[in-house]
């Protein structure tokens, strides 16, 4: 409890003070799975909609490997992309490896499939013959999915939230394909693995209750969003 009552006064300290250190490290946190969810969201989007709205040959195999995809250990991923990544791998020579280009990568790969299921949720439960009206009225195929998206915007919303959730508080990933770099690619999750190596726990608790703080900023925008939506 003491150490609970420590790492509020320092996360608040920290934040008070302005550490440049600290907002540079939120920063790219938030740079980081930012980009990942807005990337997660382009490709998500249209694949999602595909999958709720066509019958194809490899379907129901593709939505299998999209709902499995939604459990992905981040480790896992990490190590596969590093795997890809490596020098000796197949995309080496584009010098990717510990840089937060690879870290971006590695979390898109795992907001993608909670993107795409969300998406088609959100789309599955739209007026089966909404795509046909609109086609009807003149929209045409990007028009018509940009309507659909706006109609279907509170399970969107609800998507972006569990991606970014799912990504902003993972480390195996992370830290596996960008190396907890400091000042290049040291993330708050990250930094609190580091600072609790070092035996830091006051200091690693503050970083912890930092990042809730930033989670539940981003996500209370979002709902805000969400709820405006609803009304």
């Amino acid at each position: 409890m003491r150490d609970l009552l420590a790492a509020f006064a320092q996360a608040f300290r920290l934040l008070v003070s302005g550490d440049p250190a600290l907002y540079a490290i939120m920063a790219r946190t938030l740079l980081v799975s930012g980009s990942a969810t807005v990337l997660a969201l382009l490709a998500g989007v249209p694949l999602g909609y595909l999958l709720a709205r066509r019958r194809f040959a490899g379907h129901t195999l593709l939505l299998g490997l999209v709902n499995t995809g939604m459990g992905l250990p981040p480790v896992v991923v990490g190590v596969f992309v590093w795997l890809v990544l490596a020098r000796s791998g197949p995309l080496g020579s584009l010098d990717l490896i510990y840089t937060r280009q690879a870290m971006v990568i590695a979390q898109l790969i795992i907001a993608l499939p909670l993107i795409v299921g969300f998406t088609v949720t959100s789309i599955r439960g739209l007026p089966e013959r909404l795509p046909d009206l609109l086609r009807t009225l003149g929209a045409g195929r990007w028009r018509m999915l940009w309507l659909l998206a706006g109609e279907a915007r509170l399970g969107l919303l609800a998507a972006v939230m569990a991606g970014f959730g799912a990504i902003v508080s993972e480390v195996g990933a992370s830290m596996t394909v960008g190396g907890n770099l400091e000042h290049s690619t040291r993330v708050l999750t990250t930094a609190i693995v580091t600072e609790t190596s070092r035996g830091d726990v006051p200091l690693a608790l503050a970083l912890g209750l930092i990042l809730l703080a930033l989670a539940f900023a981003v996500n209370l925008a979002l709902t805000w969003a969400q709820t405006r939506g609803s009304r």
